[in-house]
């Protein structure tokens, strides 16, 4: 028992910085977000932080700001999709072999 309590405690260590350095590349990296077919793009960090936003000159012709303000809504909410994929899809890589509840979401 105190052998499988301890094999446990290493396993949670290691689960730990590897949490610790997924959290440390998710934050490094970017992704891009777009609405309109291109039109509008807006680039996020892992941890949801805007960097740039781009919107096609034609759109300034069009005079619609209310179309525009649309699809800077839906560029915005396409580039956090993507991020939150992507913490998904780290953090089961990371815990790939931990047996954890259904539901049972990481980081705590």
């Amino acid at each position: 028992m105190k052998n499988q309590l301890g094999e446990l405690m290493q396993q949670a260590q290691k689960m730990q910085e590897k949490m610790q350095e997924a959290q440390q590349k998710l934050a490094e990296i970017e992704v891009a977000g777009e609405s309109g077919g291109g039109l509008v793009k807006v680039v996020l960090t892992g941890k949801y932080q805007a960097r740039k936003i781009s919107i096609d000159a034609s759109l300034y012709e069009e005079n619609d700001r209310e179309m525009l303000e649309d699809l800077v809504v839906a560029a915005i909410n396409d580039a956090v999709q993507k991020v939150e994929a992507k913490n998904k899809e780290s953090m089961s890589d990371m815990t790939a072999g931990i047996p954890l509840p259904p539901g049972f979401k990481l980081p705590f």
